[in-house]
């Protein structure tokens, strides 16, 4: 894993403590970019779709976006979607990103035809590429690319959304994901407005399966266990954020649908402390949807000294190195 500026640990380091003496999570340290909501499926879990309509951001607005967050307490930057391999500019985003921001550069496709790609010349800017596999996306056969895709140059790991339905059929594929050497992340279909189908899977069940795997295939998933506590205590975390393919942060979360602000024109670092973005905490805070979108219950897992290690142990287990 390659070592960044002093300067980003420094802020993220920074945006810890004032969180801790704002006793709130004010600053977020890691961000989902949704660079295009154009997709090759309609996932049933999934309601990317109400975004189909939208245009894209040019190259020069997605780099003030990359701009913002590079000087923010973000340490970790997701290209997302849609599917990102869509956009036709990804390759020069991917190498602004490395070249030119202050973050780990993590690359989520679910492309069956990912290999037409040039993704050996891609993973050079990436450090973590996350592959979704999974029934929704109806891409089950990318596993066996796995042991072609594991040859690139970024840490890999496979990317599942878990339904009730799919729940059983979880441990066959953390097996072929063991046997590729690749890590995987296990998450459950949070509940979605506009979604086609609610499948979140019973807490108690995943939590127990989960648990089950990681003693079988210890090192494979890093689904940290701090996610089904704060699950069960309803807490999550606007340590974590996703801005929308309009470039518009979505704020508190995506599950409430309401927007911050737009950054390709605003300052993030001064929007935080605005009374705005307070009130859309606190909005966060009395929500009772408990959704248990994974990126806003998993969070302070990451965070948390206590749990770090158990979380990122399958990245430095010796596996892969980027």
């Amino acid at each position: 894993m390659r070592i960044l500026k002093p300067s980003a640990y420094l802020c993220a380091a920074s945006g810890l403590l004032k969180n801790f003496v704002a006793r709130e999570a004010v600053f977020p340290f890691y961000a989902s970019l949704k660079l295009t909501a154009k997709c090759h499926f309609g996932c049933p879990f999934c309601n990317m779709h109400r975004h189909a309509g939208e245009k894209d951001l040019s190259t020069e607005q997605i780099i003030k976006v990359l701009d913002n967050l590079s000087a923010s307490s973000v340490i970790m930057t997701s290209f997302e979607g849609g599917e990102p391999l869509l956009r036709e500019d990804v390759g020069e985003l991917l190498e602004y990103a490395r070249k030119k921001c202050n973050f780990y550069l993590l690359f989520t496709t679910s492309a069956k035809n990912i290999l037409d790609y040039p993704m050996e010349k891609y993973c050079e800017n990436i450090d973590f590429l996350h592959i979704s596999i999974d029934e929704g996306h109806n891409n089950l056969e990318m596993f066996d690319l796995l042991p072609t895709i594991a040859k690139f140059k970024s840490e890999l790991s496979v990317q599942m959304v878990i339904t009730e339905d799919t729940l059983e059929n979880l441990e066959d594929k953390v097996q072929k994901c063991s046997a590729a050497g690749a890590n995987c992340v296990v998450i459950p279909a949070a509940e979605m407005d506009g979604a086609k189908k609610k499948s979140f899977p019973n807490i108690d069940k995943f939590e127990q399966k989960i648990r089950e795997l990681k003693r079988k295939y210890p090192a494979t998933i890093h689904t940290p266990l701090g996610y089904f506590s704060a699950y069960k205590n309803a807490k999550c975390s606007s340590a974590s954020v996703i801005i929308a393919p309009n470039g518009k942060l979505f704020y508190p979360c995506n599950i409430l649908g309401d927007y911050g602000c737009d950054l390709t024109e605003t300052d993030i670092n001064k929007w935080l402390v605005s009374a705005e973005a307070k009130a859309a905490r606190k909005k966060m805070k009395n929500c009772e949807i408990n959704c248990g979108w994974y990126q806003y219950y998993s969070i302070d897992a990451y965070l948390s000294l206590p749990t770090i290690a158990e979380a990122l142990s399958p990245i430095f287990a010796g596996k892969r190195k980027c």
